[in-house]
């Protein structure tokens, strides 16, 4: 008997519970096989779930109800766990800790022995000790703002849950504003990085892309001063989103624009430094950390460091001209821009995917909907490091999470050449 695509989907997502249920339970194994394995399950389950999405019209709303109790159980099943071996959330600990205690987090350095009584259990194992913190005064004064109201990677993991609980609250709001189809809110859902990411190791990956989320429906509702400030508070957290600046060119006002500059500039006078505004350890990320960055390695052959991360700004900004003149959808347009300067960067982990999530929803992106799948193999790496191994990304993997997105470009290239008929997708 033939299943229905409801029947099918309800199948895919029984598949993504079990299997995500196992990850959940080898949580503190992570990239061992025991973890990999049932993750990479989940992810052929997530894309052929994407497939019956751009192939159904319409899905009956029980099943968009299940579906999202389905993803909530799930991020619950990983929320219940302590932080992956993907461990930022301890650096955040320590920030919000420092900054209560009146201690700048752009100076002071965790593993200085003056500051050892500052430390908590909690704190003593964050990763790259030796340097201040990256993060920008968004970031930071998140990190504070939650820590102040509890002091633990919980507390954050709660508050980066509830960030992704309101980014499906507002895209079931751009959804039904824009006539499209309620289901394609699962597409963000019930991606696994949200599950293992978010819910399990905590990024604050998740809070910039909250305010992206929302400056995107700010700017389908005209409201251009939210629109503008949301975006440069989204920057604010991270400085990915500042490719996307072409696109809010002429629809935002001069006015809304400078408000924006003066909010983000105010975020640092806290971290004022001889009447600086300090940058941590960013020069120090740029300059000496890699990995999974094959296109910066190649070009770091020829040119320095600081011009290949200038280098990928300016792909990501061009990308957004471009998109912005030929694009029909606005979260195409979003999209391919990040994208695109992602993969021109020094460092490319799986949580950077957060970003471009609620943007995944026509054809068009399918390289990039791939791309989220495929890279969630490199956390092969924390099992290797646990054996004594170096922290070197294998070739087989980068081959497979490349070559799968080459794979998917040539299949959609291959799609309009010949002019078969596209899978059906949501439009703006």
């Amino acid at each position: 008997m033939k299943l229905t695509p409801s029947q099918r989907v309800y199948g895919l997502a029984a598949i993504m519970l079990v299997a995500l249920a196992i990850c959940s339970r080898n949580f503190s194994k992570m990239g061992d096989p025991s973890f990999i394995i049932p993750l990479a399950v989940a992810g052929v389950a997530y894309l052929l779930a994407i497939r019956e999405f751009f192939s159904t019209t319409k899905f009956p709303k029980s099943l968009i109800v299940a579906g999202l109790i389905l993803a909530a159980f799930w991020h619950i099943l990983f929320l219940l766990m302590p932080p992956g071996s993907d461990d930022d959330i301890h650096r955040y600990v320590w920030d919000g800790r420092v900054q209560r205690l009146g201690y700048n987090p752009y100076i002071v350095v965790p593993s200085d022995p003056a500051l050892k009584a500052l430390h908590t259990p909690e704190t003593w194992g964050l990763n790259n000790p030796d340097v201040p913190s990256p993060y920008p005064a968004g970031a930071q004064l998140f990190f504070r703002a939650v820590t102040a109201i509890h002091e633990s990677t919980f507390a954050l993991k709660v508050a980066f849950v509830i960030c992704d609980v309101a980014i499906v609250l507002v895209l079931l709001d751009l959804l039904r504003r824009s006539g499209q189809e309620a289901h394609w809110v699962l597409a963000y859902a019930w991606h696994p990085l949200l599950a293992t990411e978010v819910a399990g190791s905590g990024h604050i990956d998740i809070v910039g892309t909250l305010l992206l989320v929302v400056s995107l429906a700010a700017l389908t509702r005209r409201w251009r001063a939210i629109a503008a400030l949301t975006f440069g508070l989204a920057v604010a957290v991270k400085f990915l989103p500042l490719v996307l600046v072409p696109l809010y060119w002429k629809r935002v006002r001069v006015r809304d624009a400078l408000l924006t500059a003066i909010v983000v500039g105010l975020l640092y006078v806290p971290f004022l430094y001889h009447g600086r505004i300090p940058v941590g350890s960013l020069d120090t990320y740029v300059q000496s950390f890699r990995f999974n960055d094959p296109v910066f390695a190649t070009l770091e052959r020829v040119a320095s460091p600081r011009l290949i991360v200038g280098l990928a700004l300016l792909v990501g900004f061009l990308t957004a001209i471009w998109m912005r003149t030929k694009s029909r959808s606005s979260r195409d347009a979003f999209a391919w821009p990040m994208a695109a300067s992602l993969l021109c960067a020094p460092v490319v982990y799986q949580w950077y995917m957060l970003w471009l999530l609620p943007f995944l929803r026509s054809a068009s992106t399918l390289p990039i909907i791939v791309w989220t799948v495929s890279i969630m193999p490199i956390c092969y790496v924390w099992h290797l490091r646990a054996l004594g191994r170096p922290w070197i990304l294998p070739g087989w993997i980068m081959l497979l999470e490349y070559g799968s997105v080459v794979a998917a470009a040539g299949i959609l290239a291959l799609r309009r050449i010949t002019r078969s008929p596209a899978p059906q997708c949501a439009t703006d």
